[in-house]
């Protein structure tokens, strides 16, 4: 598990700077704590954050993959498109806002953002891979 703090009770937060991992095996909900670059790590459950989308804005990475199970991306606002590498060949989604897609279990993917919004995530761990942006080291 990454590294983790806890939340405190009853105090509303601001779920666009945190992303908050909902741990399996205890039920417990906590702050998952992370560096610039790539996603948040991952916990033996889920992982849910809710970032602003920034058309042009450096993404968290080129791709990713999650091999534990299904993820569901809800786009509050704004417009992506999801490239979906699948076996048969890449499927690009345009997901517009109230829209929600699942990303299937262990299907690489990648969003790009066609205009500002605001997206939430509800990703499975605790495996993961994804691929670094071109230039910068992992």
């Amino acid at each position: 598990m990454g590294a983790t703090r806890n939340i405190p009770t009853g105090e509303a937060f601001d779920l666009t700077e945190e992303a908050v991992g909902l741990e399996r095996s205890s039920g417990r909900a906590w702050f998952m704590e992370w560096g610039s670059g790539g996603p948040p790590p991952r916990i033996d459950g889920y992982t849910v954050g809710a970032p602003l989308l920034i058309p042009g804005g450096e993404p968290p990475h080129a791709g990713e993959m999650h091999p534990d199970a299904d993820e569901l991306l809800f786009l509050v606002s704004g417009r992506i498109r999801l490239r979906l590498e699948l076996e048969g060949g890449h499927r690009h989604v345009a997901v517009g806002p109230g829209q929600a897609v699942v990303v299937p279990k262990g299907v690489w993917h990648l969003i790009s953002i066609e205009e500002q919004g605001q997206l939430i995530h509800i990703t499975p761990g605790p495996g993961g891979e994804h691929r670094p942006l071109p230039g910068h080291s992992e």
